[in-house]
């Protein structure tokens, strides 16, 4: 990646920091149930613990503070905590990526980046896929060879389903949102949300971390 793509994201994320520390924290642990000290708010994305400092707006892991967060992880936070509507609720009713609210103009970065990327990681790897699921708290689905429906946070999932490859087809991958995702975040955070399911399933597998930058 070139510097002055990261000195552009390190941008957006001073900005979001700012927006974070002037937001009331206490209103924000009401609205999504979190735990909340002086010192900072705490999250769980994909499994993860997360704190999110009251006084830097830093986003960081609880149990890994050495590793820092994706791009993605961390707008993503910042984006729930400022997009989501007043009493946000996951539907419960899981829909593939087209029928999902105002994303269509993301759907051709989201096929061509993130499901092959998907597909790339895992062919060949279903019991790995699948020990990876179970590691983000996955439960298991009856389509695909691996199939799972995996929390984000507490409060949405997504379903991840994935066909390896045989004689005659390449590996398939697809995903589905809860259909209400968008009441939560913006639309281009539903790209960023599959983009970390990509992240934390190869790193819960023991593969390198694919982190693919969304939007």
């Amino acid at each position: 990646m070139n510097t002055s793509r990261v000195s552009n994201y390190d941008v957006v994320l001073d900005d979001w920091r700012r927006k974070f520390l002037a937001m009331d924290h206490e209103a924000l642990a009401r609205k999504f149930r979190l735990d909340i000290d002086d010192e900072a708010l705490y999250i769980t994305y994909y499994a993860h613990p997360l704190r999110i400092g009251r006084r830097s707006g830093d986003v960081r892991y609880t149990d890994k503070r050495e590793i820092t967060p994706p791009f993605n992880t961390a707008i993503t936070i910042y984006n729930l905590f400022h997009y989501a509507v007043a009493q946000p609720a996951a539907s419960g009713k899981l829909v593939p990526f087209y029928e999902v609210k105002r994303v269509y103009p993301f759907e051709q970065a989201y096929r061509q980046t993130i499901l092959k990327k998907l597909e790339g990681c895992f062919t060949g790897h279903v019991a790995e896929l699948k020990q990876a699921c179970e590691k983000l708290g996955g439960r298991p689905l009856s389509q695909g060879d691996a199939g799972y429906e995996i929390p984000v946070f507490p409060f949405f999932t997504i379903a991840v389903l994935f066909w390896d490859s045989d004689e005659e087809f390449a590996a398939q991958a697809n995903m589905l949102f809860d259909s209400n995702i968008t009441d939560f975040l913006h639309e281009e955070n539903v790209v960023g949300v599959a983009s970390d399911a990509v992240y934390y399933l190869t790193w819960a597998a023991g593969l390198t971390p694919e982190e693919i930058y969304g939007g």
